[in-house]
């Protein structure tokens, strides 16, 4: 299994605290490894509280799944009522914008998951740290 570095980590969490003081907003950015543990955070200054379980919890949704937390609207959408709504209901599981999964060669190594901006800010956020990682290996 490929592990995120380190060095990697810092380099996504710096890319994406510039973007976030790009765009004007506060947020908490939380990285996980591919088992789901974290490996970075960072909160800037006056990020929501509430926002950094929600970070966190993204991150291991797109790990867990290999799937960006934006997309699940759209595949729940062909499931049933019970796939639906006993899917939400799990303990870390996020269905909106900001989680996603970081690849390389292939492999899943980890995923990024960044909350306090709006849905489009949080997901615009986490790609500035993936790209990050991803340019780092």
């Amino acid at each position: 299994m490929l592990n995120i570095h380190w060095e990697s980590v810092q380099l996504a969490l710096s890319a994406a605290a510039d973007k976030a003081q790009q765009l004007e907003v506060a947020v908490n950015i939380a990285l996980v490894d591919a088992s789901g543990v974290m490996v970075g955070f960072l909160r800037m200054n006056n990020a929501p509280l509430h926002s950094i379980d929600i970070a966190l919890d993204k991150a291991y949704t797109a790990v867990s799944f290999g799937v960006p937390t934006g997309q699940w609207t759209d595949i729940l959408k062909n499931h049933s009522p019970a796939a639906r709504n006993g899917l939400v209901a799990r303990d870390r599981f996020v269905g909106f914008s900001g989680g996603l999964p970081l690849q390389h060669e292939g492999a899943r190594i980890g995923g990024i998951g960044v909350s306090g901006g709006s849905e489009e800010q949080d997901e615009i956020i986490a790609r500035v740290g993936a790209e990050a990682i991803i340019n780092n290996k």
